[in-house]
């Protein structure tokens, strides 16, 4: 009987012993891995596999996990900590701070109306442009069903509006800046950028929103192959001005966001999002980089760099004590 109770008394320490390494242990190997995982916002992913990247070749025995699906699905995975980084493409809301959230701006971006290139209206419309009270009447209300009432004109042309399925930045954003939110807007909803993209160049008659970066190809810099990217009628005219035409090129976009030529929303700050100040030396490492030497790959790959401020404000934040 002795020995049996002392084979269970062994028998428990071990067993508390692996429950300590296992459950207790657990932050601890995780704060030591040379695992990064992220996931989140279509609209920051091309970025962010080229910030990973980079910095990879500088730590080879880091590993990067990154994964899309939407800024709704990174803000959840990180809160959940099911990854270390989130990539939101909105503002954090104060219920997500509340919860631990810590937002790191780390590039700028926009969201754009995009119309299919085979329109029978299109010359019309991209000479029009779309306002944000024309925005409203199509997304929100439904009041404009036909791109004759966008123009002013009797043409019965229908219009088929298509927007986001998933819990986005770009649709939230975008919804924003017609004083909405995302569960507002109206149309077929699809999920993902890429999707609506296609859903848009497969429809003659359609019209979507989407981040500058699947809007426009990477190579040519011009609206990808089925799509026009619709200007925005800022000043309500009724016109597109000489001074609000820059939707040509990937690049002279760019550059008039980086004017504040663009309205904001739909231009937007793109974030990478932990559960807390980070303490996983990698994790760590990995924003000193996006928020300093990281920022050169922010232009080429089609995106906006953050003013100094900005970018100081991230690394104070990442080092608080």
């Amino acid at each position: 009987m002795k020995n049996l109770k002392s084979i269970l008394i062994v028998i428990l320490a071990l067993g508390i012993l692996v429950m300590s390494s296992s459950c207790g242990g657990g932050k601890s190997q995780k704060e030591d891995s040379k695992n990064i995982t992220i996931s989140g916002a279509f609209a920051l992913y091309p970025l962010a596999v080229k910030w990973a990247e980079e910095f990879q070749k500088q730590h080879p025995d880091i590993h990067i996990d990154l994964s899309a699906g939407g800024a709704g699905k990174g803000m959840t995975d990180v809160l959940a900590d099911v990854v270390d980084l989130g990539m939101v493409s909105r503002e954090v809301y104060e219920p997500e701070l509340a919860k631990g959230a810590v937002p790191f701006a780390s590039a700028k971006d926009a969201v754009v109306i995009t119309i299919n290139a085979d329109n029978p209206l299109a010359r019309q419309i991209m000479a029009h442009g779309i306002s944000k009270e024309t925005a409203a009447k199509i997304w929100i209300t439904g009041e404009y069903t036909t791109w004759g009432q966008v123009l002013g004109t009797s043409d019965k042309t229908p219009i088929h509006v298509y927007t986001r399925s998933d819990a986005c930045g770009a649709a939230e954003t975008f919804a924003l800046w017609i004083g909405k939110k995302q569960e507002d807007l109206l149309g077929t909803a699809v999920f993902g950028d890429p999707g609506l993209a296609s859903a848009v160049q497969a429809d003659k008659l359609g019209i979507g929103l989407n981040n500058i970066g699947y809007a426009y190809d990477e190579k040519s810099r011009k609206p990808n192959q089925g799509l026009l990217v619709c200007p925005i009628d800022a000043n309500n005219d009724r016109t597109i001005d000489a001074d609000e035409y820059f939707y040509d090129t990937k690049d002279d976009f760019i550059a008039a966001v980086a004017a504040g030529k663009y309205p904001s929303p739909p231009a937007r700050d793109l974030y990478l999002v932990s559960h807390g100040v980070p303490t996983n030396p990698a994790v760590i490492a990995f924003l000193e980089y996006v928020l300093t030497e990281g920022q050169k790959e922010n232009v080429p790959a089609g995106y906006i760099s953050l003013s100094e401020e900005k970018l100081q404000k991230g690394l104070d934040q990442l080092h608080k004590k």
